[in-house]
């Protein structure tokens, strides 16, 4: 069993009313069971790159997470369920020991899925012991942790779909996840027409950015804090994203042969992966990339190319290339949270991440967490971009203002779009 310290710093906030969290908990998890329940053993149990995991090991990790930093911390009379599981289900916490190699996921065939779904129930039943008996004064760290692992479950929530897609893609019987015409319980807003293409004037200035823990109740990761000023110029920013049929004007255009639309990192990768589209794009003649009847692969199988619905599963050089194209820029994250909660702004949530032109870099004071959650973000501050909003495979109520994603910016297969940005004309 690995050792687990506690939080030596000021946690992150949140605390309900122990009801009210049981009650969460319950949903999340329910919740993760239904994404799965589409898919079948051998579904579960694919891998189909090193950067995507299966399904089975998400169900599991979430899992691990509860059990490795709650339970094992503050269960004093908690029984493991399998102690291989600790190895075989950590993902990169180097402070709880050494771990099954990320790419070879998908060798996992055993457990067998029936073991994950008991693996699950033991921890949950365990969970809900903790929380209803633990004492009051172990209480505000124990819900400080189980929402962290909440918050924790619902990223691995819309990882299991983009894992998933990119593995569904590789069939060559194209199988969908869902069948078209499905409700929108996937957050499918992003199948709805963007707005008009309007921009949001922001004079500059000085604003504040990110989250203030000491004043909020809200729940907040630790990388969108503290809260700070930083020193805005004069900008516009789009008031909706950009739209697959835009995006197909570039690709008509000659966008991805043009190197000087490039940044050189960038035309370096589409040069060495054969780019020519969007990873999950399609043309009927597959020698013509300026083909108007494209095709989209996506969670309810191919479809043909909606112009009116935002464009997704970009990389940041991507992203960067069309704002070029378009003569404007990417906003940074700075400018995308202060244009948030602007009126007239739409598609800030629900639809698609959208890439910044800033890198993963901590705020000044940044400080995480201490004990082993302190992993979750800060180790990560190095060779990322940041993306804002949330995507249509976002959990409803995951996003905030202020959640800073991130990613590699070769990265295409998560949900990840672009709104432009552009100097104020003097």
């Amino acid at each position: 069993m690995p050792a687990v310290s506690s939080f030596a710093a000021e946690p992150l906030r949140t605390i309900v009313p122990r009801a009210a969290l049981q009650q969460h908990y319950d949903e999340v998890r329910a919740h993760t069971l239904a994404l799965a329940a589409p898919l079948s053993a051998e579904d579960q149990c694919i891998q189909s790159m090193p950067d995507a995991s299966p399904t089975k090991w998400h169900l599991a990790h979430t899992t691990w997470f509860f059990e490795t930093m709650v339970l094992c911390a503050h269960g004093l009379d908690y029984q493991p369920f399998d102690e291989r599981y600790f190895y075989l289900f950590n993902s990169y916490y180097e402070t709880l020991g050494p771990r099954h190699p990320r790419p070879q996921r998908g060798l996992l065939t055993r457990p067998a899925l029936d073991e994950i779904h008991a693996y699950r129930h033991h921890v949950d039943r365990a969970l809900a012991h903790l929380l209803q008996y633990c004492s009051d004064t172990q209480w505000p760290r124990i819900g400080q942790l189980v929402t962290l692992g909440l918050h924790h479950e619902q990223q691995h929530q819309e990882l299991l779909l983009t894992d998933i897609l990119h593995a569904f893609s590789c069939n060559p019987l194209q199988p969908a996840y869902q069948k078209a015409g499905a409700s929108e319980s996937m957050g499918q807003e992003a199948m709805r027409p963007a707005a008009d293409s309007a921009w949001t004037d922001l004079a500059g200035g000085i604003v504040s950015i990110g989250c203030d823990t000491g004043m909020s109740h809200e729940f907040a990761f630790d990388n969108e804090t503290p809260r700070h000023e930083v020193l805005l110029q004069p900008c516009q920013v789009a008031r909706r994203l950009v739209t697959c049929g835009e995006y197909a004007d570039f690709l008509a255009d000659g966008g991805y042969r043009t190197p000087a639309l490039w940044l050189s990192d960038g035309w370096a990768a589409l040069q060495a992966n054969g780019w020519r589209a969007p990873i999950y794009w399609t043309a009927s003649d597959d020698s013509d990339t300026s083909a108007q009847n494209w095709q989209v692969f996506g969670l309810q199988g191919l479809r043909p190319l909606d112009r009116a619905v935002p464009v997704t599963h970009l990389s940041f050089y991507e992203a960067a290339a069309y704002a070029e194209w378009a003569g404007a820029r990417l906003p940074t994250e700075f400018e995308w949270e202060a244009a948030a909660g602007a009126p007239g702004m739409t598609q800030i949530m629900g639809h698609a991440w959208q890439w910044t032109r800033s890198s993963y870099d901590p705020y000044p004071g940044f400080r995480p967490i201490g004990g082993a959650v302190g992993e979750y973000n800060g180790k990560f501050m190095v060779g990322q971009m940041v993306l804002r909003g949330g995507s249509c495979a976002t959990p409803a109520g995951h996003s905030r203002a202020t959640y800073r994603n991130f990613f590699p910016p070769g990265a295409r297969w998560q949900f990840s779009g672009l709104r432009l940005a552009k100097d104020m004309k003097c």
